[in-house]
């Protein structure tokens, strides 16, 4: 075995001559476990958020979403978006053509993000999943359908069943507004209320009506241009490796992004707040470890006699300095495994139980429990964290105070 690590084991769990000094090694690791747990619940509980935003948004973007680089609509018939299409990957393939627009029922009116969808819409998201009022439907004989974001449903006063059309307005390209009448200087046309969705984001709920495309390109004076193509994989197929063998077809005059990157302000603040948080606690934890500068300063003092039989025997400074820097490290260790243990074993309790509630009240929040995710690097990040500071935290002691003592 090691020497300097025997040593310091036997210093570490050994009782010693004044109590005092095994009561502040065990506060020590006590304020390390405490802050580890700290840590890996935090980061945990960050995880399970953004899986839950991203299941929200999951219902409603694509896997994969084309868009132009420059300009706001782009020809889908190419030959560049003929071979995307027939690629073994892709499972279903719809166009979108996306815009803002008026609209109007009755006396209430409202602007929203028109979304003009073909019939492939329901095989690319999970629309029929957030639906709370009507059904999905886009067109039949007769008329034209439109899905509100309940938002957007509440402010206008209109719901699925009514007898009256929302009435769409959208500015005419290319043409100058009329100002002895403005009304002619705007694109009309009508659709009838097919359902109501919830997402519980704010963007799409107050914001979004999903329209035929066809309507859509009747409002906007469009032959077959979209602002987009959505995409849905094969199952089974890797989505990194989908997006690079899209973006080789396609070029640099188009952007490819998955679900995260089609959110990515939404997901970026998320992991600004964890890392955030993660570095608050960090501080709190560098708090907790230099409590081993004086318990290891308490100690060298104590076995001062101890450290002059070693040097008596041939030990030289370099392994009396190893001895209480293992000291130190498993000092900071132990409080890293017990507390990575716990805050796991905690997690996985909230995972499976859900005990910590996020309010009294059943059903006013989207989840009635903290939502958690344990991801085995934040595990790594939060163990080389505590070694890390356990490190910096015994230096000093060792290095400065063991001249002056041992030397």
């Amino acid at each position: 075995m090691n020497l300097p690590f025997y040593i310091a084991r036997r210093y570490l769990f050994s009782k010693k001559s004044h109590n005092a000094i095994n009561i502040i090694s065990m506060v020590c690791v006590c304020g390390v476990v405490v802050a580890t747990i700290a840590v890996v619940c935090a980061l945990s509980v960050y995880n399970g958020f953004n899986d839950l935003v991203a299941g929200m948004f999951s219902s409603f973007d694509p896997e994969l979403k084309i868009s132009p680089r420059t300009g706001k609509v782009f020809d889908p018939t190419t030959a560049e978006f003929q071979k995307v299409k027939q690629l073994p990957d892709i499972a279903w393939f719809g166009e979108v053509l996306q815009d803002n627009a008026l609209v109007r029922y009755h006396d209430r009116q409202d602007i929203a993000v028109i979304k003009g969808v073909d019939e492939n819409f329901s095989h690319l998201t999970l629309i029929d999943s957030i639906l709370i009022d009507g059904s999905f439907i886009l067109k039949d004989e007769v008329a034209d359908y439109a899905t509100l974001g309940v938002g957007l449903s509440a402010k206008l006063g209109a719901k699925p069943g009514f007898a009256s059309p929302l009435e769409i307005y959208v500015p005419k390209r290319d043409e100058k507004v009329n100002l002895s009448n403005p009304a002619s200087s705007f694109n009309q046309e009508y659709a009838y209320i097919g359902g109501v969705f919830l997402i519980n984001q704010q963007v799409y709920d107050e914001g979004y009506m999903i329209l035929p495309i066809s309507l859509v390109r009747q409002l906007l004076k469009y032959d077959k241009e979209v602002s987009s193509i959505e995409l849905k994989l094969a199952d089974g197929v890797d989505i990194s490796s989908a997006k690079k063998q899209i973006k080789v077809l396609l070029g640099d005059r188009f952007i490819v992004q998955d679900r995260y990157e089609q959110q990515e302000a939404s997901f970026k603040m998320m992991q600004v707040e964890k890392w955030m948080t993660f570095l608050i606690l960090s501080f709190i934890l560098a708090i907790a470890l230099f409590n081993v500068v004086g318990s290891l300063s308490m100690l060298m003092i104590e076995k001062k006699d101890d450290v002059r039989t070693l040097q008596n025997m041939g030990a030289d400074d370099k392994l009396v300095r190893r001895i209480f820097l293992f000291e130190g490290w498993m000092i900071s260790g132990f409080g890293a495994v017990i507390g990575i243990v716990i805050g796991l074993v905690l997690c996985l309790l909230q995972q499976h139980f859900g005990f910590i509630k996020l309010g009294q009240t059943a059903g006013a929040f989207v989840i009635d429990a903290y939502p958690v995710r344990v991801v085995f690097t934040d595990l790594l990040v939060a163990f080389i964290t505590v070694a890390a500071i356990g490190l910096m935290a015994a230096w000093y002691p060792i290095h400065y105070l063991g001249k002056k003592w041992f030397s």
